[in-house]
């Protein structure tokens, strides 16, 4: 059993901020108007018999001295020239004078433009904080029609979109990102995600190492790039992938976490347990981690040890089928069957789907000596599973003891067309072939036993098929 953590989307929404200053000060006083961005109108005026131009907070401020931008030559229009200044935009600010004329707003497009986008884009993420995934799209929309080169808002609904299940339009958001700026490092990563998602693992390779070729620290590109290559069947692949990520960020507990998954289903059981050790070492309160390791430890012989990790794994999740199925399986290694069944029951309870905990459970009862339930579970395991070699062999065995040895043969006939390599159906249907007189079939079934036990290096059942078979000839 292996368990993998989906950390989805490693890159969080980042909006952009543009402060816009609406003009120079030309005295030292009036700094502080614009250090402290209060300045929300111009104003012109006619002080001291001088038009002149000056800053305020409101529209109905007064102009002093000490607000005083700058003054004209008697008989200028102050409007006239307040229009001309290059660093004022007046789609912002609103200008008044000190006669009673009507408030004139005059813009620059772009520029509001531009401005407007951001709020939008703001807008968006604060509603994705929120969940409201479907109103950010409506923001981002809205910041993308008024500036379709925005590619922080492109990046942000993609994000959304993958949130809502929509991969594709993801895919398509972000392809929008790098046409902007190639250089993207997050937009690849996000890209990859999407593209794993759908199916693409070659795709999201390929993004992850385009993520890693901008930025070859990049701890997330490594870590997910690990994710598709396991999928791949490139387990080796995927532990350099691993390796790499912890040795940027030593503390990721969910790279040691698979980590120790991909050594595990490369026989290196010793290792995958000191990966989970590592994992657990930075967040000891993950239930998965701790049935992975149990069912390592289980598998190099130590049940005990097994037993604790999977009570810390229903101790954490008293809702995980997959601890409760495991620790079954180490109570009948233990010769705990009662107890065993009491777990297998628990896993069921939790998914009725289960259909290892059907097969495991129909073991149990077998060795119990209840033949019938054993068939009835494994009818159970196979309806739900029609591919589960063992639930086959395991029936194999059950029918024969029942007297029922045609129907015995039919089941490892069927464990055998889904893994042609199970050494030990071949003896189980050798066993019952003989009982049946059929005495060739069983010495060919023998035979191809010995052979493969003999190539997985297992001595005692290769010396055990190779006893019944000479007895045979």
């Amino acid at each position: 059993m292996k368990f993998k953590i989906w950390t989805g989307l490693m890159t969080a929404l980042v909006a952009g901020t543009t402060s816009i200053l609406f003009c120079q000060p030309s005295r030292a006083g009036n700094d502080s108007f614009f250090n402290n961005r209060t300045l929300k109108y111009i104003n012109t005026v006619i002080l001291n018999a001088e038009p002149g131009v000056c800053a305020a907070v409101n529209q109905e401020d007064t102009c002093t001295n000490r607000t005083l931008l700058f003054t004209l030559k008697q008989g200028s229009d102050a409007d006239a020239t307040l229009k001309k200044q290059p660093k004022v935009d007046l789609t912002v600010v609103e200008f008044i004078n000190s006669q009673n004329y009507s408030v004139a707003k005059i813009g620059n497009s772009d520029l509001v433009a531009e401005q407007k986008a951001e709020d939008f884009l703001i807008q968006g993420e604060k509603k994705y904080e929120k969940g409201d995934y479907q109103g950010a799209i409506q923001a981002f929309n809205q910041a993308i029609k008024l500036n379709p080169n925005y590619s922080e808002a492109y990046g942000n609904r993609g994000i959304a979109r993958y949130g809502l299940g929509d991969k594709q339009g993801a895919v398509a958001d972000f392809n929008q990102v790098l046409r902007i700026n190639p250089n993207d490092a997050k937009a690849y990563l996000n890209r990859g995600v999407a593209r794993d998602d759908l199916g693409d693992k070659e795709g999201a390779v390929a993004d992850y190492n385009q993520a890693l070729r901008i930025n070859p620290n990049y701890t997330e590109a490594y870590y997910n790039r690990g994710l598709a290559r396991y999928e791949l069947g490139d387990k080796e692949g995927a532990l350099a992938d691993y390796d790499q990520a912890l040795r940027i960020n030593p503390n990721l507990a969910q790279a040691y976490y698979n980590r120790g998954v991909a050594r595990y289903e490369l026989g290196d059981k010793q290792g995958a347990v000191t990966a989970y050790n590592q994992a657990l070492r930075i967040n000891p309160n993950d239930a998965n981690t701790y049935t992975n390791r149990g069912i390592a430890r289980y598998e190099l012989g130590d049940k005990q040890g097994a037993v604790a990790d999977f009570n810390q794994a229903v101790r954490i999740n008293p809702n995980l089928a997959q601890a409760y199925n495991g620790r079954g399986v180490a109570r009948r290694g233990l010769g705990d069957k009662e107890g065993a069944v009491a777990d297998f029951n628990q896993a069921l309870q939790i998914n009725p789907n289960y259909a290892n905990a059907y097969n495991n459970r129909a073991n149990a009862r077998s060795e119990l000596g209840d033949k019938q339930g054993a068939v009835a579970d494994y009818n159970q395991a196979v309806r739900i599973n029609p591919n589960l070699a063992q639930a086959y062999n395991g029936r194999g065995v059950a029918r024969t003891e029942l007297g029922d040895k045609q129907g015995a043969v039919a089941d490892f006939n069927q464990a055998l067309r889904i893994n042609p390599n199970l050494a030990g159906v071949y003896l189980n249907r050798g066993v019952t072939r003989a009982d049946l007189g059929d005495k060739q079939g069983a010495i060919q079934d023998f035979q191809k036993a010995a052979d493969l036990f003999q190539k997985q290096g297992d001595k005692n059942n290769y010396e055990k098929a190779i006893n019944i078979l000479r007895r045979l000839q």
